[in-house]
């Protein structure tokens, strides 16, 4: 619509982080190196063999998707509770020159008696400075987390009602987590298919999309995230913020400069826009807003920020 000469989408990267072994923790495989890479990330997508073949051996000789998870999720939680007993023991120290410590020492020996129960700290109910402290912890168990069950091309058409994935999913309620079921193999075909090809085979398999992006949103949805488009013919870009930024401040992901002389914003939404095809035709029709400081972004807003410094 606009002939840019660049388009940048918004991103979502993900690491693949191999090496979890049962004893990680420990130091076993990777050990604290593949914890470290963990440490990193801001959220955790665990994917679960949830499908039975001769031909690709398990590591544990069965297929027990609930066994798998908790061998990952133990380890997390060992390490957890070694950050936590060094942090625990620092506070003690501190708390003899400043009482002030004592909410935190509370803090901790509640985080650390649930982690010692298999609750993960993301489990637990924290107040604003709680949730200050747990934040400069960087707890593994805290990282909001996706389970994706990697199930066959035969489980697909029915995986609501397969027997493992709703095994993950009644584990995952518990934790507050999401499930997303997906056919590794069948990504792996669409992967390398063009976009019609893709479509005729998405819908062959009675899909509306593929594993992939239903991974992709649900992912940027768990980091609380959300994407508005500028649009120009030097480049339509889709910038990520977080969901509940007022306009100024989006603004400010473009250039500080704009947020500090931020005067307006001219916006239209994404779908009033390509369904009016063009820009002039949404301003006919009125669908082109003047939104002030205190407006709150929405997912898909098309944006052109006024501004004075």
């Amino acid at each position: 619509m606009y002939n840019s000469k660049k388009i940048t989408p918004a991103i979502v990267e993900f690491v693949d982080i191999a090496g979890l072994v049962k004893g990680a923790s420990k130091g076993e495989g990777l050990g604290n190196k593949f914890l470290a890479h963990i440490r990193e990330t801001d959220a955790i997508c665990e994917v679960v063999r949830c499908f039975k073949d001769p031909n690709v051996v398990h590591v544990n000789g069965d297929i027990d998707p609930i066994r798998d998870i908790e061998t990952i999720n133990l380890e997390l939680i060992f390490a957890d509770i070694e950050t936590v007993n060094k942090r625990l023991e620092k506070a003690k120290k501190m708390l003899k020159a400043d009482k002030k410590y004592q909410a935190e020492i509370n803090l901790l020996e509640r985080i650390k008696l649930g982690l010692e129960n298999g609750i993960a700290a993301r489990q637990l109910e924290y107040n604003e400075e709680e949730q200050e402290l747990v934040k400069e912890m960087f707890l593994l168990t805290n990282k909001p987390l996706i389970y994706i069950t990697n199930i066959s091309e035969e489980q697909l058409s029915n995986a609501e009602n397969d027997i493992y994935v709703k095994e993950v999913k009644e584990y995952a309620e518990k934790q507050k987590s999401e499930v997303i079921p997906l056919c590794v193999k069948i990504e792996e075909e669409l992967s390398i298919l063009e976009d019609n090809d893709k479509k005729e085979m998405l819908e062959a398999l009675g899909l509306k999309e593929s594993g992939l992006d239903t991974l992709i949103r649900k992912s940027y949805d768990l980091l609380g995230l959300m994407s508005y488009l500028t649009a120009g013919e030097q480049e339509v870009r889709a910038w990520t913020i977080k969901k509940g930024t007022k306009a100024p401040e989006a603004a400010g992901k473009i250039h500080s400069d704009m947020e500090r002389g931020f005067i307006k914003a001219e916006i239209v939404s994404y779908e009033d826009l390509i369904r009016e095809g063009s820009m002039s035709q949404a301003k006919e029709k009125g669908l082109v807003r003047q939104e002030g400081k205190d407006y709150i972004m929405q997912e898909g807003d098309i944006v052109l920020f006024k501004f004075n410094v």
